[in-house]
């Protein structure tokens, strides 16, 4: 047994040995000088502020979701007054067009009615004037006829009758 211990694995000659004897003085340093609880408070640390990130972030995204939501409730409120201008345009375009429809018709039924009165006033004034035409030519040919007939000396009753007739037929 004193063979292991002077020339086998555990013999002080042995360099394990004393890397491993070094790496438990090492750790035992470690450990008396408070590493591991400087690690862990690090550690802690760092999972606050990753905590406080996160958090951030949770707050950041509820209030971009938010904000979305606002921005598609203003673009449907939008869309909707934009839906409402658009029946409104077309409502008024179909108003404006009845009323100029009605309006057009009612220019042309009086300027119908301003041309009938026209030509009604125009034959009035064209009877008119053929009947003082017709008048005019009756008594020059009355005129015409009694001339001849004083210059003869003859009486007819037939043309006598006529004659009185005319005047009673042109008013």
């Amino acid at each position: 047994m004193n063979l292991i211990f002077e020339h086998g694995i555990w013999s002080f000659a042995n360099a394990e040995i004393w890397v491993g004897i070094g790496l438990i003085i090492f750790f035992g340093i470690l450990i008396a000088a408070g590493v591991p609880k400087m690690a862990g408070k690090a550690l802690d640390a760092k999972a606050v502020k990753i905590q406080a990130d996160l958090d951030e972030a949770a707050r950041l995204r509820a209030e971009a979701e938010a904000l979305l939501a606002q921005i598609r409730k203003e673009k449907a409120e939008a869309e909707a007054q934009a839906a409402e201008m658009m029946a409104q345009a077309e409502a008024d375009a179909r108003r404006l067009e009845v009323e100029t429809k009605a309006k057009l018709e009612e220019t042309l039924a009086r300027r119908q009615k301003m041309a009938e009165t026209r030509i009604a006033q125009a034959e009035a004034q064209a009877s008119a004037e053929v009947k003082a035409a017709a008048a005019d030519l009756a008594a020059k040919s009355a005129e015409q006829v009694l001339a001849a007939r004083l210059a003869s000396g003859a009486k007819d009753t037939l043309l006598d009758s006529a004659i009185a007739q005319i005047g009673d037929r042109l008013n």
